[in-house]
């Protein structure tokens, strides 16, 4: 991975004004790249590892400052016993490997989701890769794991639940910023592109409240294969896009 250049220190900082500065990314199509070749499921999850490590070092050159991935669903633990468990085994394995590695390029590692239902060898791993990147300014990676964008709301509804219930906070005073400051990318400004592979054209209960505004971008090319070619086809579409967030678009030409 090429280490990113001193200006991603700050990540706002040196970013090109027709990039996004946060991409949220579904990596699908895994199994069905496997099933095509032969191989069993593990085998794309595998080559699909290799493209996460692609996408970063590629958001990484080009000063994005965070990029969020949608590593596992909370609605995953529904496929087979067996390719749960390979999967869990690959992220042990990712956190081992590849941690250091990023850390070293000054990525800080985040991971976004219920922890409650993961193993304690997984958590603490987790824990360990956040305490060591905590302090690095580059690209903020968001892994999301064993996450749900309805269980996201609701931790945020839970959250304004309790303040009200204490009394300091008033169910009248309640506003945007409380829920935002609820959810898990609390901080983090909103995603500006979503990418989905695999050819799906749907969000899946990923990062709901955060893309209302978001720019999406779908592709029929499977996640194993999407590489720093396919990415700059999604940015090539962004960069095209007019962002009006409810204004005309004379309005924008004016200013």
């Amino acid at each position: 991975m090429n280490k990113p250049s001193a200006a991603s220190k700050t990540p706002a900082s040196g970013i090109d004004p027709g990039l996004p500065v946060h991409v949220a990314v579904i990596m699908d199509g895994n199994g069905r790249w496997a099933r095509q070749r032969g191989m069993p499921r593990v085998a794309g999850h595998r080559k699909g590892a290799d493209a996460v490590r692609t996408l970063i070092r590629a958001c990484a050159k080009r000063n994005i400052a965070y990029l969020t991935l949608f590593a596992f669903s909370s609605e995953n633990w529904k496929r087979p016993k067996p390719e749960v468990q390979r999967l869990m085994e690959l992220f042990v394995s990712a956190l081992d490997k590849d941690v250091k590695e990023l850390h070293s390029n000054n990525v800080r590692f985040r991971v976004i989701g219920d922890r409650s239902g993961l193993d304690e060898k997984i958590v603490q791993k987790i824990g360990n890769g956040e305490l060591l990147t905590k302090d690095n300014d580059g690209l903020q990676l968001n892994v999301a794991i064993n996450y749900g964008g309805k269980w996201d709301l609701l931790q945020a509804c839970r959250s304004i639940a309790g303040r009200v219930s204490e009394g300091t906070l008033a169910a009248s005073s309640i506003q945007i910023d409380d829920i935002e400051s609820g959810l898990s990318t609390a901080g983090m400004p909103e995603p500006d592109l979503f990418i989905r592979t695999g050819g799906e054209h749907r969000i899946s209960n990923f990062l709901m409240w955060q893309l209302a505004y978001t720019e999406l971008y779908f592709t029929d090319v499977l996640w194993p294969d999407f590489d720093e070619a396919e990415l700059e086809l999604a940015l090539t579409s962004f960069s095209g896009r007019q962002r009006r967030f409810g204004r005309t678009g004379e309005q924008l030409e004016a200013n």
